[in-house]
């Protein structure tokens, strides 16, 4: 059964957007996979950052609905997988780590990747969005439009990659809470963790501001209760995404973007 729990603050995150990540939808998942899955889904999205601390063991495992040895053993996995650090001494606790070479792992990671899989994924995620983006026309409200307005500001203002992978993905999770559907807002988190590092690899600042105006344009349907426009826009914010991913794919891809283009690393 489904309870009330008590979300973070000092984690960046909206109320919405943290509920994705920290309630529990898979009853069928083990505990300790569920937490391992979520952490390391949020450090993915950029939604926890490196060397970012995260709460203490007893306050996470309450907001995540787990044991706190459950959590324990979640933590001592996601150690061995590189992505968590635990400090001691008074300042000590738990941090996110991210791998070292970022931008070499995940050209490598694309070409993990067929041009077909990105376009399948693509499909997928154009059917979620567009879905997300109708509904919270039809249903946000007033404190959910100011959360997306605020979030896609910090979007047009990122200046390295990690800002930028960051606001979107807690603008894209915001909008699919607005819809009031935590089935879409699940089926989000769980698309944006399998591309979401992928999509801002080579951007330089005319991709950036394309997206971010196809971004602003869905916020304005969303704000002025128009689905089909908001549908569209996500639609079309989407298509960018998955054109840009294939093209890359296609040309092979490089070790290193361009240097003096776009956002920083």
């Amino acid at each position: 059964m489904a309870t009330t729990r008590r979300l973070p603050s000092d984690l960046g995150l909206t109320t919405a957007a943290a509920r994705v990540i920290f309630s529990p939808d898979d009853d069928s998942a083990g505990r300790v996979e569920m937490a391992v899955r979520r952490l390391s889904e949020a450090i993915r999205l950029g939604l926890l950052l490196d060397g970012e601390r995260l709460p203490a063991e007893a306050t996470l495992a309450e907001q995540m609905g787990v044991a706190t040895v459950t959590l324990r053993e979640a933590l001592a996995l996601l150690r061995e997988q590189g992505m968590i650090e635990t400090r001691r001494g008074r300042r000590g606790g738990n941090f996110v780590t991210s791998p070292r070479n970022q931008a070499a792992g995940l050209y490598a990671r694309l070409n993990e990747f067929s041009t077909e899989a990105l376009r399948d994924l693509g499909d997928h995620r154009s059917a979620v969005a567009g879905t997300a983006a109708k509904l919270a026309a039809e249903r946000a409200v007033d404190g959910e439009l100011e959360g997306l307005a605020q979030r896609l500001e910090r979007f047009r203002q990122a200046g390295t990659v990690s800002e930028l992978r960051r606001a979107d993905a807690e603008f894209s999770l915001a909008v699919a809470a607005a819809a009031q559907s935590p089935r879409l807002a699940v089926q989000e988190l769980r698309l944006r963790a399998e591309i979401g590092d992928l999509l801002w690899l080579d951007l330089n600042d005319g991709a950036q501001q394309h997206a971010w105006s196809l971004r602003a344009a869905m916020l304005e349907a969303i704000k002025g209760r128009d689905p089909a426009t908001a549908s569209e826009l996500a639609e079309r914010s989407v298509t960018f995404d998955t054109r840009r991913l294939v093209e890359l794919r296609i040309q092979g891809y490089r070790l290193a973007p361009a240097p003096g283009k776009g956002v920083r690393a």
